[in-house]
């Protein structure tokens, strides 16, 4: 294969409720829950600014709008310049391109759409080399195991034939699951109704039984994880203390298990699958056990935690297993 080719600018969905991660989310947008005390929206940038070259990003709000504002105030991350786009009605994913069009690209230069609540190192050099070779409006990254085997495709022509058994096509076919990323090429954007709230599965859904114009490719290389609900959320941060190979594509600006700014007394114990913030206190005799700190929390003197969040400002006391404060 040769170079890989650029992919400037990619909009990453940022607005969701995160309504399964409540209480988590009761201040701070999904995407912008710390994982390794780094937003989760930032490994996105990570993965995009080393695979695909991408210069700009554009970002949705709608909850919390405020941390965005407050985590990247020069609106900027290792070069990569972000923007910003409130929705104060959400629009759901096509509702959510549609109100960006103005900043996406023209003509033939596609970009990508990204889910800000995923984790993943999958390589997409092949995805970008798939779509480049066909006329598809639309590249599906797909994965051929996962929660969802909703997209059944067909590896002859490239093509998805359906989504979510929508279409009454590609019976025979197998299954795949979406990994919620994709390259569109700008005539999908016509496709699109600004101001319209939808899922960006339906026009997805158009294409195919207009033109047969969505693609896919399976890539089935590196991890990927929906941190959609605090046990996969839980998952993925114990996931990073035992797999030191992720990211495949190297470290990772400002990720670290346990900050320096941390106060853990030394008689407490916090095994090596816990991430602590900065800030955070851990009181004498505690123990702390496949947990996350978020920055600026506080775990009594005493208490035994196994599998659960503490966030910034609340005091963990007691003995819980599987609780969030």
């Amino acid at each position: 294969m040769g170079e890989t080719k650029t992919i400037r600018k990619a909009f990453v969905l940022g607005a969701g409720l995160g309504t399964r991660l409540r209480p988590l989310t009761e201040s701070v947008p999904k995407p912008m829950i710390p994982l390794w005390n780094r937003p989760l929206l930032t490994w996105a940038f990570d993965h995009l600014i080393a695979d695909a070259g991408t210069e700009a990003f554009m970002v949705n709000t709608h909850h919390c709008p405020e941390v965005y504002d407050a985590v990247f105030p020069e609106r900027n991350w290792r070069g990569a310049a972000l923007d910003f786009r409130h929705e104060p009605t959400l629009l759901d994913t096509a509702g959510g391109i549609a109100n960006v069009v103005d900043w996406l690209p023209s003509g033939d230069e596609s970009f990508f759409v990204y889910n800000g609540d995923i984790l993943t190192d999958l390589p997409l050099g092949p995805a970008i080399e798939a779509h480049e070779k066909s006329d598809a409006l639309v590249t599906m990254v797909l994965r051929s195991e996962g929660a969802a085997l909703q997209v059944a495709w067909d590896e002859q022509s490239g093509r998805v034939a359906d989504i979510r058994q929508a279409t009454g096509r590609g019976e025979d076919l197998p299954r795949f699951q979406f990994t919620g990323i994709y390259l569109v090429r700008p005539a999908f954007l016509e496709r699109l109704t600004p101001g319209k709230i939808e899922s960006v599965i339906l026009p997805f859904l158009d294409v195919i039984r207009d033109r047969d114009g969505v693609g896919g490719v399976v890539i089935d290389e590196g991890d990927w994880s929906d941190l959609g609900n605090r046990e996969t959320y839980l998952d993925a941060s114990i996931g990073l203390a035992g797999n030191p190979r992720f990211p495949r594509y190297g470290k990772t600006q400002g990720s670290r298990r346990i900050h320096p700014g941390a106060r853990i007394d030394p008689s407490a114990t916090v095994d090596e699958a816990t991430s602590v913030g900065e800030g955070v206190v851990v009181g004498a005799g505690a123990e702390v056990r496949e947990s996350i700190l978020w920055p600026g929390s506080h775990v009594a003197s005493g208490a035994r935690l196994h599998r659960c969040v503490v966030r910034a400002g609340e005091v963990a006391e007691g003995e819980a297993e599987g609780r969030d404060w």
